[in-house]
């Protein structure tokens, strides 16, 4: 099927054409401070509720100021809103009624776009989890135990998931290197990034039901990007016996465009082959494919440190969304679930400073001159991605990007 044309100038040739169409939300200064469910749409931002109304089709859903109402409608109501939404965009009859309700995306401001009930991340990448099995664990097998058995995670903070753009504070906490008698306490001299993908539920599930692999489609609305700054000196003091806490509940950046999962049809790839079989309840070879083909892009303070390919993840966000209900526990309209730092099997593909600088032993050197090992105040990081379209076409994902504050 071939994808249908836009009447708007250079869209087609865009990462944001009709056949992405990401959600976000946006204030401008025609409407200062009223917050309006947008689309991207090339380099443009349709103001989705009045669009609707210019049509003739007025939208409860699309007229909200988050996307919350949109993501509990369920997959049929987004089938039928993005099919909409591409009709007026292709349609030449719509151009004059929507032509002045496209506003440039540079002009506008992007907040957080659905409010965040609950957020889990995972530790998804068997590359990411062996370099720091090897750092940590010297000699000893890299893997634990369990971690090809199930996708390992933490519940994290939803208050501190942010949109991109917002200043990270320099968290402070307990620290103890090795070497100390006695942990002192003060800014974290270890903070460090983690690139991930991240996936928003929409339908919630109930109680006690478990969401099975074929029924990840039905609760998934679309995908972010993710950046889970990490505090490591206080991490590695503080998370044994229970885990990750506060060297990770600071500040969990997200990108302001949610792409849709039905923009992603030819990004589905199978993931990497599984050399332990999986229970049951995991066991996804008989099913849908939910590998991405996606390719990110790490730049600190713009240049390029990175680029982590996500088709290299060992479990995928169905059999995470799987393992995180399978106990009973039930989704919520805006629960986030990241996938954990994504990291390839060559070096410049590692999705962490930790890695990239293997734990801060191998400085990085940046081409302005200046080395890191880990992030220094005043640093800017930001994670991009893209994914194969339909006919040829790029999905974009925009950007997630934060500045390190004293």
């Amino acid at each position: 099927m071939t994808t249908p044309r836009s009447w708007l100038a250079g869209a087609d040739d865009s990462p944001f054409g009709v056949h992405n169409l990401p959600y976000g939300v946006f204030t401008a200064a025609d409407r200062p401070g009223v917050r309006r469910i947008g689309v991207r749409i090339g380099e443009s931002v349709l103001d989705a509720g009045a669009a609707a109304r210019a049509v003739g089709e007025p939208s409860v859903l699309l007229d909200a100021d988050t996307l919350n109402p949109l993501l509990a409608a369920g997959r049929p109501v987004w089938t039928e809103v993005r099919a909409a939404l591409t009709r007026w965009l292709t349609d030449e009859s719509h151009r004059a009624a929507l032509s002045p309700l496209l506003l440039p995306v540079a002009e506008v401001e992007l907040h957080l776009p659905f409010e965040v009930a609950d957020y889990v991340d995972f530790y998804a990448s068997e590359h990411h989890a062996s370099n720091l099995g090897r750092i940590f664990r010297p000699g000893s097998e890299p893997l634990t135990p369990n971690w090809k058995h199930l996708p390992i995670g933490y519940h994290g903070r939803a208050g501190t998931v942010v949109v991109s753009g917002t200043p990270v504070v320099r968290p402070q906490g307990q620290r103890k290197a090795p070497a100390d008698a006695v942990p002192s306490f003060g800014p974290t001299r270890r903070l460090d990034i983690e690139a991930e993908v991240g996936f928003v539920v929409g339908a919630p599930s109930a109680l006690g039901t478990p969401v099975t692999l074929d029924r990840f489609r039905e609760h998934v609305f679309g995908v972010c990007l993710v950046n889970d700054w990490s505090a490591r000196d206080i991490q590695a003091w503080e998370y044994v016996p229970l885990g990750p806490f506060l060297g990770k509940s600071f500040a969990t950046s997200v990108s302001p465009w949610i792409v849709p999962l039905d923009a992603l049809e030819q990004a589905r790839v199978t993931p990497p082959a599984r050399d332990v079989e999986p229970l049951p309840y995991l066991d996804d070879r008989g099913g849908e494919p939910w590998g991405l083909d996606l390719a990110l892009e790490v730049r600190l303070n713009g240049h390029a440190i990175s680029r982590p390919p996500f088709a290299s993840m060992y479990w995928t966000a169905a059999q995470q969304l799987t393992h995180m209900t399978v106990n009973g526990a039930s989704l919520r309209t805006g629960d986030l679930f990241a996938s954990g730092t994504v990291s390839g099997p060559e070096p410049e593909t590692r999705g962490a400073l930790i890695e990239l600088t293997w734990n801060g032993e191998e400085p990085l050197k940046l081409p302005d001159g200046t080395t890191r090992t880990f992030l220094e105040d005043g640093d800017e990081v930001t994670i991009t991605a893209t994914a194969p379209g339909p006919d040829g076409t790029v999905v974009g994902f925009g950007e997630v990007t934060g500045r390190v504050t004293p």
